[in-house]
């Protein structure tokens, strides 16, 4: 295995390495992230609670049936975390914004 040159590890950097492009501070998605999740999990488990409210007591087939069908019609709520954009492109963007000197 050959060794890189420094300018080869910097272009390999800004290839692979990935920023968070979305706008928010990066440090606040160690707890966005998984709160998100939390939370569309909880609301498909309040769904699926609610539609088979009806079905508490003695079982019924025919009602059991129309809960079943209810929370099976049902789509579950979704929520996907935005890819990160890669560094160098990262990079392009922050010398965009940057006042011009000369």
């Amino acid at each position: 295995m050959a060794r890189k040159t420094p300018q080869e590890k910097k272009e390999l950097s800004y290839a692979k390495d990935r920023r968070n492009g979305y706008g928010e501070n990066d440090k606040s998605s160690r707890k966005n992230i998984p709160l998100r999740k939390r939370l569309v999990n909880r609301a498909n488990r309040h769904a699926a609670q609610q539609g088979l409210s009806d079905t508490v007591g003695e079982t019924d087939p025919e009602k059991a049936d129309a809960a079943e069908q209810r929370v099976a019609g049902k789509r579950p709520k979704s929520w996907r975390k935005h890819p990160d954009i890669p560094l160098g492109e990262h990079v392009e963007k922050q010398a965009q914004k940057r006042p011009e000197h000369g």
